[in-house]
């Protein structure tokens, strides 16, 4: 499948909802600690950076959900640190995005997608765990787009509708994350109306 058009698509359905935010709200309740500013930007920090090449010669992770994995067997010191860090950004990309959100938001999807031209699916990119290839970091990036995008619609109180394929590929990756990390029955038992999810319950950190 090609990825691409599927988080470009998903993108350019996050900056449209953007663009439809209250103004009023931004400074209101996000996500958790988030406000509804500091949410955007932690979205836009993790999904809509530009690709970077990296240079290795493998690897960290041979699959979307191998990424999860090494993520939540990390020391907890790293996963501290790492946590620590997307706050900073989040804080940090939604100072920045200043008084007109939906403009800064719609440059970064520009530089995003530039960046998308010039590296190809095989290609080595720098992520958080280290190299992954493009063609396995991206539908990483576009369940941030798809999740974050409807925290941020209930959050706002608007409405969004992201592609269908793109919200099923992203619920498939999320199955697949939780088997890598060991949570798969209680996910399929909770699909299949067995019985709730455990209190808590995440395939992400």
């Amino acid at each position: 499948m090609d990825n691409r058009p599927l988080y470009l698509g998903v993108a350019a359905t996050f900056a449209d909802l953007v663009a439809r935010v209250p103004a009023d709200r931004l400074s209101g309740p996000g996500l958790g600690e988030w406000s509804l500013r500091d949410l955007i930007g932690h979205t836009v920090s993790a999904a809509l950076r530009p690709i970077a090449p990296a240079e290795a010669e493998r690897p960290a992770a041979e699959s979307p959900e191998g990424y999860a994995a090494i993520i939540r067997t990390a020391p907890p010191e790293m996963i501290a640190a790492g946590q620590a860090s997307v706050d900073r950004n989040a804080r940090d990309f939604g100072r920045a995005l200043g008084a007109r959100p939906e403009t800064v938001v719609r440059e970064h999807l520009d530089r995003a997608a530039a960046a998308l031209d010039a590296v190809g699916d095989d290609h080595l990119v720098v992520t958080p765990i280290g190299a992954m290839r493009l063609g396995d970091w991206l539908p990483t990036r576009t369940l941030e787009l798809v999740v974050h995008g409807s925290d941020v619609a209930q959050a706002a109180g608007v409405d969004v509708t992201f592609d269908a394929g793109a919200v099923a590929e992203s619920a498939a990756l999320a199955a697949r994350m939780a088997a890598a990390i060991g949570a798969g029955l209680p996910l399929l038992r909770a699909l299949t109306g067995r019985e709730p999810l455990p209190a808590g319950f995440t395939t992400v950190l």
